[in-house]
């Protein structure tokens, strides 16, 4: 005799897999914007139907991690650019490459706040609707 189990869905669970979908939408529609004259159209078309099969079936709450994902690229800059500002140079035992930098802190700062802010976004709302359940 078989048995069958079925599984009830974690909704805490679901609800930050659809969080880290948004997020994945953001980082991608930020990083298009950056790279806009290179490969940042097909990004924003990648991040637009990540956008339109996400909106199609997932949570509201969710939505805040398009605000976090933006500082993701945001953070990858800083750390590109963690010697800067000012020309940078790096040593081989054949050669010497300089690159002109930039101040990282602006671009730390705004990425720490714009992934705070949707983490704790998501994070209250998520509250309210588990509140609102009771």
């Amino acid at each position: 005799m078989r048995r069958e189990t079925h599984a009830v869905p974690d909704e805490q669970g679901s609800e930050w897999g659809w969080f880290l979908g948004w997020l994945a939408v953001g980082g991608c529609l930020a990083l298009g914007l950056a790279a806009l004259l290179s490969v940042g159209v097909a990004l924003i078309a990648v991040g637009a139907a990540g956008a339109w099969l996400l909106a199609r079936k997932g949570h509201r709450n969710a939505l805040t991690g398009v605000v976090a994902g933006l500082g993701l690229p945001l953070l990858w800059l800083a750390a590109s650019n963690r010697d800067g500002p000012g020309d940078v140079c790096h040593s081989t035992a054949t050669s010497t490459t300089c690159t002109e930098e930039y101040a990282p802190q602006p671009f730390l700062a705004v990425g720490v706040l714009l992934l705070a802010a949707g983490f704790l976004a998501f994070l209250v709302l998520d509250r309210r609707r588990r509140a609102a359940a009771r």
